[in-house]
């Protein structure tokens, strides 16, 4: 029962599939998860990338492509972690590498974190940070762009709800990489994964929810999805979230929002983290590069 079939998962990925956790085992307590993704983010920082303040609360740190004329297009990079662990640092590499790829500034967030901070103050830390970016002079504002990965994932489908709803930031394009948008999640807890389990999903709303409405708090369970921003979202067909991800682009092409859907085969949650020389992962960050320079470079 909950046995993996290591045969469905690309060829390049199927030795790492074997070695990978089969989850996180928040259900033991979050302090060694915690420090773990720690360490990939003192193991993943990039020395002398600029760091700064939002409010008393809030950080980002900023990833500037050589030669952009200014005021130019941003992308805001919300960081990954179930909404409880990580920080912005542990994914300088692939942000210096979007920035290199696709000549757009690219600020990644550091926002406070669950439990200790449910919804929506995580959710709210990301939108000041949108707001801060609209702000600077060295931006266009008519070309800012929210994308992240996994809950930062989530976070960017959420982020482009509030701010269509209040009305202050224009985004362009909401750029959500195998993205945490459901709450119902409906695999059974033993089943095993790599890297992100249902148990681990199910623990994760629970502590961001923290006894919050999920109607409200919760991407996937958006009534109306009309009049969001273009979407690119993309997904391992061995990833938890493969269904939730499916199902949402198409109710967003439903609602009349344009959509990329880049669909990974044989791929598992974060992929293209821990494998990013993989050909199938060299085709997903290129076609992340294809959808934000087409929203924010070649309009400009």
């Amino acid at each position: 029962m909950g046995d993996i079939d290591y045969a469905q998962f690309d060829p390049e990925l199927r030795t790492l599939a074997r070695v990978l956790p089969k989850g996180y085992a928040l259900h033991r307590g979050l302090s060694l998860s915690r420090s773990l993704m720690a360490l990939a983010g003192l193991a993943g920082r990039v020395r002398g990338v600029e760091v700064a303040a939002v409010n008393a609360d809030v950080t980002v740190r900023i990833h500037r492509p050589r030669g952009v004329k200014e005021p130019g297009p941003a992308l805001l990079w919300i960081h990954g972690g179930g909404t409880l662990m990580g920080t912005a640092a542990q994914e300088d590499r692939p942000c210096r590498k979007l920035a290199n790829f696709t000549d757009v500034t690219v600020v990644a967030v550091d926002h406070r974190l669950a439990p200790e901070h449910p919804y929506p103050t995580p959710l709210e830390d990301c939108y000041a940070a949108l707001q801060w970016l609209s702000r600077q002079p060295w931006v266009d504002p008519a070309r800012i762009a929210v994308g992240g990965a996994s809950a930062g994932g989530g976070f960017t489908a959420a982020l482009t709800h509030l701010a269509g709803d209040r009305g202050e930031v224009d985004i362009a394009l909401q750029l959500m990489v195998y993205p945490m948008l459901d709450d119902r999640t409906p695999e059974p807890v033993w089943r095993r994964r790599v890297m992100w389990t249902a148990r681990d999903n199910q623990l994760a709303w629970r502590w961001y929810l923290a006894g919050a409405d999920p109607e409200e708090a919760a991407p996937a369970r958006r009534a109306d999805l009309s009049g969001l921003p273009p979407a690119w979202i993309g997904v391992g067909t061995r990833d938890l979230f493969h269904d939730e991800c499916r199902a949402y682009g198409e109710r967003l092409r439903q609602a009349g929002v344009p959509v990329h859907e880049e669909i990974a085969d044989g791929a598992f949650h974060a992929f293209d983290l821990v494998a990013p020389n993989a050909a199938v992962s060299q085709r997903f960050f290129a076609s992340q590069c294809r959808a934000i320079r087409s929203a924010l470079v070649e309009t400009g």
